[in-house]
């Protein structure tokens, strides 16, 4: 079993920063990707922005110059740091990783969320 848990989320003025964290914690061989992503009540859940074991990055055009996110591989976690908040940022983020679990031997593949974490960007 993999596990997430994430936190940073709260309550911040618009033009605020904020840092959310996750650490993943089981049996994994590998996490291919990690990232973050978010959700508003109504809507599908959105990608924020998401690493690679590789080191490659991707980001949505709507938080694009704004937030950065960075992964310790030897630490199984990610931090998201956001910038420029704005209202519309607001959401509960979720972590997500994607990967295997095993060894050397044998893998299977895993795709976790963490708990969600709440964002408020006030106006």
């Amino acid at each position: 079993q993999v596990q997430l848990v994430g936190f940073g989320g709260g309550l911040v003025q618009a033009g605020g920063s904020l840092r959310l964290s996750c650490t993943a914690s089981g049996s994994i061989f590998i996490i291919n990707a990690m990232g973050w992503y978010r959700q508003v009540p109504g809507k599908q859940r959105e990608l924020v922005a998401v690493t690679t074991s590789g080191g490659s990055t991707n980001y949505a055009d709507s938080v694009k110059g704004r937030v950065t996110i960075s992964r310790d591989n030897g630490k199984n976690s990610v931090d998201l740091q956001m910038n420029s908040l704005k209202p519309e940022d607001t959401a509960v983020y979720y972590c997500n990783a994607k990967g295997s679990i095993g060894d050397r031997y044998w893998q299977r593949t895993f795709d976790v969320w963490g708990q969600g974490t709440q964002v408020t960007v006030s106006s």
